[in-house]
C-alpha cells in the first residue's frame, strides 16, 4: 500500500514518554517520533548506526548533538542530517517533541 493514514496505524510505545509510527520500502524507512517526557536536563546517551539518516522537527524544540559538530539548538520546521557511523543525540528542551527521521537503508532493528 502506498498511503499510511495516521489514524489507521496504532502507534508502537517504545517506552514511556516515546511512541512511533514507521513506513518503509526496500531502502527507505520513515519513522514519525512522538516524545511526550521533556524537557530533559540530560541528552539521551549519543549512538550511531551505519545507516545514513535526515530528520525534520516538526514540533518541540531540542538541543542536536552529532559527533565532530557544534551544537544545534532546533525548533520547529529545522532539519539535521547524521552520516553513516556517527555517534548523534538529541536533549529535549519541551514537553512535546516531534520527529520525522529517514532512513537508507532501512532499521531492520525497528521492525517487528
Amino acid at each position: 500500500m502506498a498511503v499510511l493514514k495516521f489514524d489507521d496505524v496504532p502507534y508502537e510505545v517504545v517506552r514511556e514518554g516515546l511512541k512511533r509510527k514507521i513506513v518503509h520500502l526496500d531502502n527507505l524507512m520513515m519513522v514519525l517520533i512522538d516524545f511526550s517526557d521533556g524537557p530533559w536536563e540530560e541528552p539521551e546517551p549519543p549512538h550511531s548506526h551505519p545507516h545514513e539518516q535526515t530528520a525534520y522537527v516538526a514540533e518541540g524544540e531540542v538541543i542536536f548533538y552529532c559527533e565532530g559538530e557544534p551544537d544545534q539548538h532546533l525548533k520547529a520546521g529545522d532539519m539535521y542530517y547524521v552520516p553513516s557511523g556517527k555517534m548523534h543525540t538529541v536533549k529535549l528542551l519541551t514537553k512535546n517533541v516531534r520527529l520525522i527521521d529517514s532512513f537508507n537503508p532501512i532499521r531492520e532493528d525497528f521492525l517487528k
